[in-house]
């Protein structure tokens, strides 16, 4: 239903998808929080083509990105394709950003006000975008995984922006046109939200340069993937691939982590307590493996009881029946919900990798360090631990309402 997905929605950047009963799609737009953001149009007065349009909303779908940066490149490109009714503004209006690309020997990439209406304008045009500081975010992201060229007149000598390895300097012949036209696709192909198709391109030519022994090359390329794999946020072969990786070598992990495994608890003022476990299998949700558990041991508020009956019950079952047993164990929590869960898998004589992420500040705690990892935002690794626990956490919610639902009705 739709005001369980609403409900259900993560508090995270990401691009929304309104639908008719017809299940066309009639609205997109972007939020920095999905959930704070949808809530609006269902809970405060709204203007009359607000009304008509809510009026209308059948269904919905979201799509996460891990900044409202990226939400907007996002938006802009589904816009583009879908053409919503209820986008007309974004589509006509001239008015809002664009990025241009010239049509030059070696194009120069920018953002411009207005997009020309004239036929001997050659250049191509990405937007428009509704948010120009958003859009600059977006832009500096962009320009850090593909260096390009951004001086209106080539210089004589290479600026600031190649020291900074923001610009291949084709002024001073650093690159050649070949080449330089190769990273221009790139780009295309990153407005485009074509990440996938980008991921198996890179991942070929690193291969390619490792090959050749073109280390520096091959790392700067590895660069561009681990980049591109956080901002992709897609649950496609070659994103989760990239992800697995980061995660095994960031985290110290034996294997990649195919299953992953992730536990949440849920109560209000200690009632209705429940967990849930959540799996996911090369980054995507498998949805037939997930566990509900109606908390037993545990009266009052205590996460930490919690936690250690739930992973204390699911282990001992695997254990019973012999099943084998996850890659990876995912906790929401701290380094103490951590050290709860890990010390009932030694109880079971279970050696199952193990980490848990704060809700404040995101860290990332393992079992071996004292201090926790503090992975940034654009972090493949992390993307992929995000999204497994905004599920985890969906999930022991959803059971939780569940319970007290079936409580009131008795």
């Amino acid at each position: 239903m739709l005001k369980d997905k609403i409900e259900n929605l993560p508090e995270s950047p990401g691009v929304y998808i309104f639908k008719d009963s017809q299940a066309a799609i009639i609205y997109i737009g972007k939020a920095k929080d999905l959930k704070k953001r949808v809530q609006t149009y269902f809970s405060r007065q709204l203007n009359s083509k607000t009304q008509a349009m809510v009026g209308k909303v059948a269904d919905m779908e979201h799509r996460l990105t891990p900044t409202e940066a990226q939400a907007q490149i996002l938006e802009s490109f589904l816009i583009k394709r879908y053409q919503p009714q209820y986008n007309i503004s974004l589509k006509d209006d001239k008015s809002f950003p664009w990025i241009k690309i010239s049509n030059e020997e070696f194009p120069l990439v920018s953002i411009c006000r207005r997009k020309k209406i004239d036929p001997d304008d050659q250049a191509t045009y990405f937007g428009p975008y509704t948010n120009v500081d958003l859009l600059r975010q977006a832009f500096k992201l962009m320009r850090r995984i593909f260096a390009f060229r951004s001086c209106k007149t080539m210089p004589k000598e290479p600026c600031l922006y190649y020291r900074l390895k923001l610009c291949p300097a084709p002024c001073n012949a650093k690159i050649d046109t070949q080449h330089y036209k190769e990273i221009i696709y790139q780009i295309r192909m990153f407005l485009d939200y074509k990440y996938e198709e980008l991921l198996d391109i890179l991942s070929r030519r690193m291969k390619e340069a490792a090959a050749e022994s073109r280390f520096e090359e091959a790392a700067k390329i590895r660069d561009q993937i681990n980049a591109l794999g956080a901002i992709g946020n897609s649950s496609g072969g070659a994103v989760s691939l990239n992800e697995l990786e980061d995660l095994k070598s960031l985290a110290g992990l034996p294997n990649l982590p195919y299953r992953i495994e992730a536990f949440d608890v849920s109560n209000i003022q200690g009632k209705s307590a429940s967990g849930s476990m959540v799996s996911f299998y090369k980054g995507r949700p498998e949805k037939g493996s997930y566990r509900r558990f109606r908390i037993k041991s545990v009266s009052g508020i205590d996460d930490y009881k919690m936690i250690a009956e739930v992973v204390s019950r699911r282990y001992f079952r695997l254990s019973q029946e012999r099943l084998k047993p996850p890659d990876l164990i995912l906790i929401d929590g701290g380094r103490q919900h951590l050290l709860v869960a890990l010390k009932e898998l030694e109880k079971l004589k279970l050696n199952i990798p193990l980490i848990s992420i704060a809700k404040d500040k995101e860290n990332i705690y393992t079992k071996d360090r004292d201090y926790p990892l503090k992975l940034g935002a654009d972090t493949p690794a992390l993307n992929l631990i995000r999204r497994v626990r905004d599920e985890a956490h969906r999930f022991a919610i959803s059971y939780h309402r569940l319970l007290r639902k079936k409580k009131f009705l008795r």
